[in-house]
């Protein structure tokens, strides 16, 4: 299986602009630019590959996650996973902290962060992201 997304940038670095576009159509033409990348630190004048990174981040463990947990025979009603990937200028990307917030009846805390940290070890984009540091927090609601 493979996913596709295409992006057009023109201009240099700092004054060039970008488009986004993914398979789905969920992006078409979704601009981002130095500005949106590295100036905006409220994350509103529009995306960058970051904010894509932990969006795939957050969504991927969360699937993971629900599946280990119905595995261990106690589905969740529901689960808020974040990613925050922080970049630093001049050195990369440099980790993703994820969170987890579950409401899983039937589950304690223990083996519910047993099965969190599973999930971050074993979902896919984790092991993409192999060479920075990943960390967890996850909590029952």
């Amino acid at each position: 299986m493979n996913r596709h997304a295409t992006a057009v940038w023109s201009g240099n670095l700092k004054e060039g602009t970008g488009t986004l576009d993914t398979q789905s159509g969920i992006l078409m033409g979704q601009p981002y630019s130095f500005k949106t990348r590295f100036e905006d630190e409220s994350g509103r004048s529009g995306t960058n590959p970051e904010e894509l990174i932990a969006a795939a981040h957050a969504g991927c463990f969360a699937m993971q996650f629900s599946h280990f947990l119905a595995e261990n025979g106690t589905p969740a009603t529901r689960l808020e996973a974040k990613a925050v990937v922080t970049l630093v200028p001049g050195t990369g990307i440099t980790g993703s902290a994820l969170s987890v917030r579950g409401t899983v009846p039937g589950i304690d805390a223990g083996k519910f962060t047993e099965l969190a940290e599973k999930a971050k070890a074993e979902c896919p984009v984790s092991k993409a992201l192999g060479s920075i540091g990943i960390t967890l927090q996850a909590a029952l609601a």
